[in-house]
């Protein structure tokens, strides 16, 4: 895959949109793991920019979101699906709804069950498409409860710092 023109979208089934990550600068694509740099997409003040790990054969997004003095925030999980369609020279990663957020300071917060539950009844994700969420998000909880977390962490902060 050619990483100079490599194209990068998002998809979201809640709400529904797919968006083009234009500005998102690759910084490593190799095997399963593709780490990105962005910008939020629009303005906020909780947060500014983030480094973010997409361990492709695990189904996670791992972020490290900053705010604007370039300070950590949080690190931030989405349970995703990811297409690789080298013809078109395209990366897409689905969210699957389920987000764990873990702090600084260790505590750990699970997001958006319910959406998932309500993007399946609503038929915006197929069942197979749950269950893989479920699964990812089971493995990617084991990780963080069996303290191996830093090992995800390790990972970005190694190409920061390269």
């Amino acid at each position: 895959m050619n990483t100079e023109n490599l194209h990068l979208y998002r998809r979201r089934f809640i709400p529904d949109e797919f968006t083009n990550l234009t500005d998102d600068k690759i910084l490593k694509f190799e095997d399963n793991l593709l780490i990105t740099s962005w910008k939020t997409l629009n303005p906020r003040t909780d947060f500014a920019s983030g480094v973010s790990a997409y361990f492709i054969d695990k189904g996670w997004k791992v972020s490290k979101f900053l705010d604007c003095s370039g300070n950590i925030k949080y690190w931030y999980c989405d349970i995703i699906d990811c297409i690789i369609n080298e013809e078109e020279n395209s990366f897409t990663y689905e969210d699957l709804l389920f987000d764990v957020v873990v702090y600084p300071n260790g505590n750990i917060k699970v997001l958006d069950c319910d959406e998932a539950a309500d993007a399946r009844e609503q038929n915006l994700i197929t069942e197979e498409q749950l269950l893989k969420g479920l699964r990812s998000m089971n493995e990617l909880l084991t990780t963080i409860y069996r303290g191996r977390f830093d090992r995800l962490q390790a990972v970005i902060e190694n190409v920061i710092c390269s």
